[in-house]
């Protein structure tokens, strides 16, 4: 029940405070309720969680430090580390509808299990991004701009699309 108190707090007032480049400290305000209160991350000066980032009920978020989270961000569910940044409009899904019986309608067969997708250090996931359920993305990764990710990136790679495909490497 209390942690419904803390969620219904964060989604009254500090999911709307406005974005920090019209007042400064709001998005440290959001980063010391999403570490201090809902326990979701360390506290670090560095980060930044801007407006309307959704965290769902926040039981299988993790978020590590010196992370950039944009507006209007969808998390579901998800393990982020560290210095991670997620420009806006990014989807982070941790499970999907069902829809392997065709005499079933699609709206009764339910979700599949909750899968968190892992989200390594000093990765770039670029805007309009979405990210389904269970993949892992590799350490030094960049996602280009509104590729879907339904498979693991390696680490160091460059992947755009839908579905999102191999660009480049990163290394030389």
């Amino acid at each position: 029940m209390l942690s419904k108190i803390k969620l219904a707090i964060y989604y009254s007032f500090f999911y709307k405070l406005p974005h920090s480049r019209f007042i400064g400290f709001t998005a440290r305000l959001r980063v010391w309720y999403l570490s201090k209160i809902l326990k979701i991350m360390p506290y670090d000066s560095r980060s930044k969680v801007e407006f309307n980032v959704y965290v769902s009920d926040a039981k299988t978020l993790q978020i590590g430090e010196n992370c950039r989270i944009n507006e209007n961000v969808f998390i579901q569910g998800a393990i982020i580390g560290n210095n991670v940044m997620i420009a806006p409009n990014v989807v982070i899904m941790n499970s999907a509808h069902r829809h392997d019986d065709i005499n079933l309608p699609i709206i009764d067969q339910g979700s599949t299990e909750e899968t968190d997708p892992v989200i390594e250090d000093n990765v770039w996931i670029a805007r309009n991004v979405i990210i389904m359920h269970g993949v892992t993305i590799g350490e030094g990764a960049i996602i280009a701009a509104g590729a879907v990710v339904t498979k693991d990136i390696p680490a160091y790679a460059i992947f755009g699309g839908i579905p999102a495909k191999f660009i480049k490497s990163r290394k030389l």
